[in-house]
């Protein structure tokens, strides 16, 4: 039977070996994105680190994690900086000034386009 030589010891290499697997998976699509992204290498530099990825995969990887580090770092919080600027703004166009709310609603009953409960209503959700 095969089940009776499947020890715990293969069972416990079998999962280490999947788990160094999807390790080096998880940094190859790292390695990928950030070389990608950069604007400041050329296509023939992207293109050798790309076939000493895929030639040498664990070595190609952690030397470019080891030569890459410091720029990765800095391109990564660049990133975050630019996305949370970028939803620091989108916040600011959406969420409007409650008195500039209340004033648009105030023209709109002005003008007979709404009646006094909406606008109650309008101020009541404006201010709260």
């Amino acid at each position: 039977m095969i089940l009776a030589s499947y020890t715990f010891l293969s069972f416990f290499w079998d999962m280490l070996l999947i788990f160094a697997w999807l390790i080096w998976f998880w940094l190859l699509i790292t390695v990928f994105s950030d070389l990608f992204r950069r604007h400041d290498e050329s296509g023939w530099t992207k293109a050798a680190w790309i076939i000493f990825v895929i030639l040498l995969p664990y070595l190609g990887v952690l030397v470019y994690l080891i030569v890459e580090h410091k720029g990765m770092e800095e391109r990564n919080a660049q990133r975050v900086v630019a996305a949370q600027q970028q939803m620091d703004q989108y916040v600011q166009s959406v969420a409007r000034d409650p008195a500039e709310q209340i004033a648009k609603a105030k023209t709109l009953l002005d003008d007979g386009t709404i009646n006094q409960a909406e606008f109650d209503q309008i101020k009541q959700k404006a201010l709260g």
